[in-house]
């Protein structure tokens, strides 16, 4: 998780929520890089992105953030890869 400072959180505040306490976005850093399909919960916190483990950036590394609202059920792809890690540990 990467928490934002008040630059993004001022930002991502002034803009609509995707659901309850979440926005979907997309994080362009500052190589090119884009990220699509990420979460921000309460407009500070970035929790993951769709298909990646890990968050392979630092704050420090976003030069913009994009609010997209493409959803996907991120609940439902957190629950099958613990399904996949607990069969993996069996």
């Amino acid at each position: 998780m990467i928490k934002l400072s008040e630059k993004w959180v001022k930002e991502l505040l002034s803009k609509s929520e995707t659901g309850m306490g979440y926005q979907v976005v997309s994080i362009v850093t500052k190589n090119g890089n884009r990220f699509d399909q990420a979460v921000i919960l309460q407009a500070c916190l970035i929790t993951g992105i769709k298909g990646l483990n890990d968050i392979p950036f630092k704050e420090d590394d976003i030069s913009q953030i994009i609010l997209t609202h493409d959803k996907w059920d991120f609940n439902a792809e957190r629950l099958m890869k613990e399904r996949e890690k607990k069969e993996k540990d069996v």
